[in-house]
């Protein structure tokens, strides 16, 4: 009986020795990490802008006469307008006197030109006669028939006839040119008198209205009315200098406008210089026709200076450092393997991949600061989302927004607790 309970005891003693070689002997389990595979995506390159709508034509109208009250007007702000729309009246009752006065004065001027003329007929007829009295004179005197007398007074009579056809002549230069005064005088007033009815130049938009019922029309003054030429509006925006190399007009561009939403637009004029005080540049982007559009409204966006399909795995799953860019691929069996890639645009929370890794291609989304080549892991790819199986909302907004996170960032939360120490 003592031998038994001693050799009870003695294997008792050794189960806990055999336990610990069995721990000891079993190795540890890789660490469970996230990871994702390197998909074809489109990415895309943005400018950020920010201004003020604007008119991308104003026109302003002055009235052409001055001194005379405004008497009608016939449109608001916010009005639709055509080209030669009447716009507004001003007295016209003086200038109506001025038209009629110069019409007499040309009327008086035309009657003028016509005594002229018959002026230059009745000189002209004396001149023929004075002519032909010279010649029968100068015959007689020739065959001793006359005195010399009488030649003499011939010659004479002849001259002034001469002088008074030339004189003729001019006078009727003197009423052409007064007939022609009188004509102009006419004109000034009948356009004088147009001028009271003020006329939109262009179609468009009037977008302000200082012309009151009562007022004094002055052309110094301010403008009547101010027209946004064809209704278009558009957006003046400020751009960093560094990006003014990749604009270009054409360029699509979504601009978000205060109290209106998303609008479409694109790039009209580049900016051809730079504030040296805010190292910004004006760019104009035209924007599609919204009848909310207003000017002054504020209005920031991005101008797409590039679109492609990409190489792109998430953002996060890039490490950035003295040496460049890295990545952690995992093989088939588990196995890290660092890898230098060239990293290119970042788009909707993925970056493309320009070199160095294929699509297809497994890396650790995040953590990877924590493991090196050679080393072990268990992947885990995380669950698709859920498919919606309703149609999305006509007002939300199905159009992806650029990810402004920086790059190069590893989430440490993620990394297992045994790999903590590890550098990469």
């Amino acid at each position: 009986m003592r031998s038994l309970l001693a050799a009870l005891a003695l294997t008792l003693l050794a189960q806990p020795s055999l336990a610990q070689d069995d721990v000891a002997a079993s190795p540890a389990a890789a660490p469970s990490v996230t990871v994702a595979s390197a998909q074809i995506a489109e990415v895309r390159a943005e400018v950020p802008v920010s201004g003020t709508l604007v008119a991308r034509q104003e026109v302003q109208v002055f009235p052409q006469v001055s001194g005379f009250e405004i008497t009608e007007l016939l449109v608001e702000a916010g009005d639709q307008v055509t080209a030669g729309q009447l716009l507004a009246r001003v007295s016209d009752s003086t200038l109506a006197a001025q038209l009629k006065q110069a019409e007499a004065e040309y009327q008086r001027a035309q009657a003028g030109v016509g005594q002229a003329r018959s002026q230059i007929a009745s000189a002209e007829a004396a001149r023929t006669q004075a002519v032909t009295a010279l010649d029968r004179a100068q015959r007689l005197r020739d065959s001793g028939n006359a005195s010399q007398a009488a030649l003499d007074q011939a010659v004479a009579a002849e001259a002034n006839a001469q002088a008074q056809a030339a004189s003729a002549s001019d006078g009727l230069a003197v009423a052409e040119a007064a007939l022609a005064q009188a004509d102009a005088a006419r004109s000034i007033a009948a356009l004088n008198l147009e001028h009271t009815r003020i006329k939109a130049p262009v179609a468009g938009l009037i977008v302000d209205r200082n012309a009151r019922l009562g007022a004094i029309a002055a052309p110094g003054a301010e403008p009547l009315f101010t027209i946004v030429a064809g209704g278009d509006i558009e957006v003046s925006a400020e751009v960093i200098e560094t990006a003014l190399q990749s604009l270009e007009p054409g360029l699509p561009a979504r601009v978000q406008v205060a109290g209106v939403g998303a609008i479409e637009g694109k790039v009209r004029l580049v900016p051809a210089s730079v504030d040296p005080v805010t190292r910004l540049g004006l760019v104009r982007i035209s924007l599609t026709s919204d009848p909310r559009l207003r000017t002054g409204l504020f209005a920031s966006g991005w101008i797409t200076t590039a679109v492609r399909d990409a190489v792109t795995i998430p953002s996060a799953a890039i490490l950035a450092d003295a040496e460049g860019e890295t990545v952690r691929v995992v093989g088939d069996a588990g196995m890290v393997e660092v890898r230098p890639v060239r990293a290119g645009l970042l788009w909707d929370g993925r970056r493309e991949i320009a070199e160095g890794l294929a699509e297809g291609e497994t890396v650790i989304a995040r953590s990877g600061a924590f493991f090196r080549t050679g080393d072990q892991i268990t992947p885990i790819r995380p669950a698709e989302p859920a498919q919606p199986t309703d149609a999305p909302s006509p007002t939300a907004s199905t159009t992806p927004q650029p990810d402004r996170t920086p790059i190069g960032a590893a989430d440490a939360a993620e990394a297992p607790a045994t790999t903590a120490s590890r550098q990469p």
